[in-house]
């Protein structure tokens, strides 16, 4: 995996290399180029025919050279992009992915039910791992697949087939990601679909309609062809006609400003998206979901590349207002704004309601391709199985998030139950406890998932974990955790398809309280019958298990030799029988 990226960085490296020569080389033969013909304007400029000859032979050559360099500069920027891609991936492999800058911080959530207790978005999180979008549609497609994934089992098994297949294809993944980093993230993006939609007509009478789209050219015909002729009896009225066209654009203003306002927000080119459905399009692909993408690309009579196309030519012409003087003069002599609105409004009812559907399916096909490359980074990686029954079965069950070369797995068997772990500190229960729940997370938006094997049903996953005061709102930790349990009660009633994860519970409140909230608790949720997991420092709660029989003990421990203390993190049957506050404390110098 780590090899065969690494070679690839390197080939590429070559020919990067090799490929600068040649554009460096291409530069001087352009600059010979214009030398040349140059030289020839000086030497055959008494002889215009050998001139006009000669100087296209050589100008047609020119303008070669400058297409060839283009196209090579194009290449040189796809390579130096390939290289920077693949370098992320070793990046994520080396654990150097922490230093990725992008960290979803729009997305934190403190209130989700489970997004900052696992790692889903934030800094050292899924999201800063997997997250390969760089477009508005594309980041909140993968994000509410993080967060809110909420597929039927028929869809997940056909979300795996779509992101296995594109895990096999690292050079398509490259190119894919190359060409959606050249549209870039923009917001205005959203706001140009939802005007997209509005199919409000910008002029409704068609007579008016047709008279302002032909008005330009008849006046502007007319008053060039009184110039030119100098018909010196006509000039009055020739003025008049285009100070009436410049009172028409100046009247029609703000309707024209605010008509075509989302489309003249973009910073950025439109045609750009048409690179990455032509890469699609050309793709032979066989999974249901991505011949469904392309589907909905565009067919024979509706094509999405054409559609933009023209979009994109709408809003270059747009684009002049950023000139003052020459959007002035355009206005008043094409009512230019007026027009752009026109064919704008022709553009909407023509493919307004496609639209929307084109940039979701891009923003989907860029998810996807964050999960498939999940397992060109992380090894012990498989896709699981999806059952109704309330199991979770999973081998070499492993957290993502840690290094290949370093992570621990462990194997879950969990048929109907709620565990209690108990152990010692920093012995792995609560890296455990977040191990079950991300994998659980990529499992539910049909991705790869870091174990063997792995069978889980499709349950909500709530968490209580990372619990603080809040001294703004006058909130202790205990009562904190309260609000929380309470929340996991609650959905649980409305929905025993669910999973909990509660971590050291009602930590905040003395050892009494403590014990007595937990049994509480624990005998509630085992009546609801719905799946669980919860860590503990208190040996006495995992007594409950005598009562309650869904209730197992786990726990994990450690050794000591040489006056060190060994973790294993490997998860164990029954309850905890060491502890290490006293040697802990020892090591630090308090008793």
């Amino acid at each position: 995996m780590e090899i065969e990226i690494t070679n690839r960085v390197e080939m590429v490296e070559k020919l990067l290399k090799n490929t600068t020569r040649r554009f460096d080389a291409l530069g001087y033969i352009k600059l010979f180029a214009i030398l040349i013909l140059g030289l020839i304007f000086v030497f055959l400029r008494n002889y215009p025919i050998p001139l006009i000859i000669v100087g296209l032979v050589v100008l047609a050559i020119n303008i070669f050279l400058w297409y060839f360099h283009y196209k090579i500069h194009q290449s040189l920027t796809m390579m130096s992009n390939t290289i920077a891609i693949n370098k992320r991936h070793l990046y994520r492999i080396s654990g150097k992915w922490v230093e990725f800058p992008d960290i979803g911080a729009e997305f934190i959530n403190h209130e989700h039910q489970y997004s900052s207790d696992l790692d889903i978005v934030g800094k050292k999180s899924l999201f800063q791992f997997l997250n390969t979008t760089h477009t508005w549609y594309g980041r909140q497609a993968f994000v509410n697949d993080l967060l809110q994934p909420k597929y039927t089992k028929k869809t997940l098994l056909l979300r795996q087939q779509a992101i296995k297949e594109l895990s096999k294809d690292m050079d398509f993944l490259n190119q894919m990601e190359h060409s959606f980093s050249k549209i870039g993230l923009h917001k205005s993006m959203e706001n140009l679909v939802k005007e997209l939609k509005d199919t409000q007509m910008f002029i409704k009478n068609r007579m008016l309609k047709r008279v302002l789209m032909y008005m330009p050219l008849v006046i502007l015909s007319f008053a060039v062809g009184v110039f030119l002729l100098n018909l010196e009896s006509m000039y009055i009225p020739a003025v008049t006609l285009i100070a009436m066209q410049a009172l028409v654009w100046i009247s029609g203003i703000i309707q024209t400003k605010r008509y075509l306002a989302g489309i003249s927000r973009l910073p950025y080119k439109l045609n750009v998206y048409c690179e990455v459905i032509e890469l699609i399009k050309g793709k032979n692909l066989e999974s249901e979901i991505l011949q469904r993408v392309q589907a909905q690309l565009g067919t024979s009579q509706v094509s999405a590349q054409q559609a933009i196309k023209e979009l994109n030519k709408i809003a270059d012409m747009v684009s002049f207002q950023y000139n003052p003087i020459i959007w002035a003069v355009l206005n008043v002599a094409f009512l230019w704004d007026i027009g752009c609105s026109i064919r704008f409004e022709q553009w909407k009812i023509k493919y307004a309601h496609l639209a929307e559907g084109w940039f979701l399916a891009l923003g989907e096909m860029e998810s996807l391709l964050c999960f498939s490359m999940l397992p060109n980074v992380c090894n012990n990686i498989s896709l699981p199985s999806v059952t109704k029954e309330r199991k979770i079965i999973a081998q070499n069950l492993g957290h993502p998030l840690i290094p290949n070369n370093i992570r621990v797995n462990n194997d879950i068997t969990s048929i109907d139950d709620i565990f209690i772990i108990s152990g010692s500190n920093m012995s792995g229960k609560t890296t455990f406890m977040r191990t079950v729940g991300i994998n659980l997370v990529l499992a539910c938006a049909g991705s790869f998932v870091c174990a063997k094997t792995m069978t889980f049903p499709l349950v909500e996953v709530i968490t209580s974990m990372r619990i603080a005061d809040d001294l703004n709102e006058g909130i202790s930790t205990f009562y904190a955790e309260l609000k929380r349990i309470k929340r996991i009660i609650s959905l649980a009633e409305k929905n025993p398809h669910m999973i909990f994860l509660i971590d050291e519970i009602f930590r905040g409140t003395n050892s009494v309280d403590r014990l007595s909230g937990a049994r509480a608790v624990l005998n509630k949720l085992n009546n609801m019958g719905v799946l669980g997991i919860i860590t503990t420092h208190d040996l006495e709660l995992c007594d409950i298990t005598i009562k309650l029989k869904r209730i197992k003990n786990y726990s994990f421990s450690e050794k000591y030799h040489n006056n060190q203390i060994h973790f294993d993190y490997k998860l164990k049957q029954g309850k905890s029988t060491t502890t290490n506050a006293n040697f802990l404390m020892k090591m630090v110098g308090i008793s």
